[in-house]
């Protein structure tokens, strides 16, 4: 019997890859033009060392099941380490960010409601894959379309205080190479 291509199966290692600006990857595996906008679900492997820095959603809610590795992750005024296996709510209008210390990969599942999300991650790994020098104001600038606030100031703290570098300067070490 012959496999046909669907648009309702998405197979191991399918879908749309990317980077964010901090090497966080992502992986689209079902869009919310499939759900009709209700939901949307995407992989994130989380490298050792990479962040995803503090930022705030204020139109869709989250919830990460962590596949392998572990995660330690910043919600409102608390911190807890994720190992895989667990679920983590992140609920919009409330700060949050997420980091591998290591030693090993990770990656997580995201199921994001209602969708939309999902957007700003293809137009953020857009921008990484086409080098945009203009970077730092496109985040800024797609953010506020998408509902995403980041505080440059509170990133900047988050990576000194965990000795990482998710922005700018990873970007340029990497290009340097």
């Amino acid at each position: 019997m012959a496999m046909t291509r669907s648009r309702y199966l998405v197979g191991p290692g399918q879908g749309a890859v990317g980077t964010f600006p901090g090497g966080v990857g992502t992986v689209s595996k079902i869009d919310g033009e499939l759900t009709g906008g209700t939901l949307a679900i995407v992989e994130h492997p989380v490298p050792v060392g990479v962040a995803a820095p503090p930022h705030t959603h204020t139109k869709e809610d989250e919830l990460s099941y962590v596949l392998e590795g572990t995660i330690t992750v910043w919600i409102g005024d608390e911190q807890f380490e994720a190992p895989a296996g667990s679920y983590v709510y992140k609920p919009r209008n409330i700060e949050h960010a997420f980091w591998n210390p290591g030693p090993n990969p990770a990656r997580l599942l995201e199921i994001i409601w209602p969708a939309g999300l999902e957007k700003f991650f293809r137009q953020m790994a857009d921008l990484v894959a086409r080098r945009d020098p203009t970077l730092e104001a496109q985040i800024r600038r797609f953010g506020g379309e998408n509902g995403v606030r980041m505080d440059p100031k509170k990133r900047a703290e988050f990576e000194r205080r965990l000795g990482i570098e998710s922005g700018p300067a990873r970007r340029a070490k990497e290009e340097s190479r």
